[in-house]
């Protein structure tokens, strides 16, 4: 193997225990659930994808036929890793929203916050018209 592929890999490999390092200790040390998605959702992701990234290096250049399953888990990752993050995020909103979970570490006030205009927040809006029609928003939807 070339010594410029060896140096890639292993910057990589150190760069990937860094950052998963650094995203497995967030989500222990940080304060709340919504501080702590950050960790797992960002740091660790960028430290497995780095190190799948030297797999995909390594592999062809120490002479091994070259493989899609590294490209394919990366992606796999990057995808799913965000959209599980904003459901838990939506899901600990409501449950917030509806009082059912108290976390005062959060800081999230009881109310959100009124919108401007007719936008309203894409979790919680309930369209003006619908609600002269229909009366209130339920709150736990």
């Amino acid at each position: 193997m070339s010594p410029v592929a060896e140096l890639a890999v292993s910057l990589l490999i150190l760069l990937g225990g860094a950052f998963a390092l650094i995203g497995s200790w967030g989500l222990v040390r940080l304060p709340s659930l919504m501080t702590r998605l950050h960790g797992p959702t960002k740091a660790t992701t960028l430290g497995v994808g780095s190190c799948l990234l030297a797999s995909m290096i390594y592999f062809p250049a120490s002479g091994a036929s070259w493989s899609a399953h590294e490209l394919l888990i990366t992606l796999f990752l990057f995808i799913t890793a965000p959209v599980s993050a904003n459901m838990i995020a939506k899901a600990h909103l409501h449950r917030q929203r509806c009082r059912l979970d108290a976390d005062a570490a959060d800081g999230i006030k009881a109310e959100l916050p009124e919108p401007s205009a007719d936008t309203g927040w894409a979790t919680f809006w309930t369209p003006k018209s619908a609600e002269k029609q229909d009366g209130p928003a339920d709150p736990g939807r």
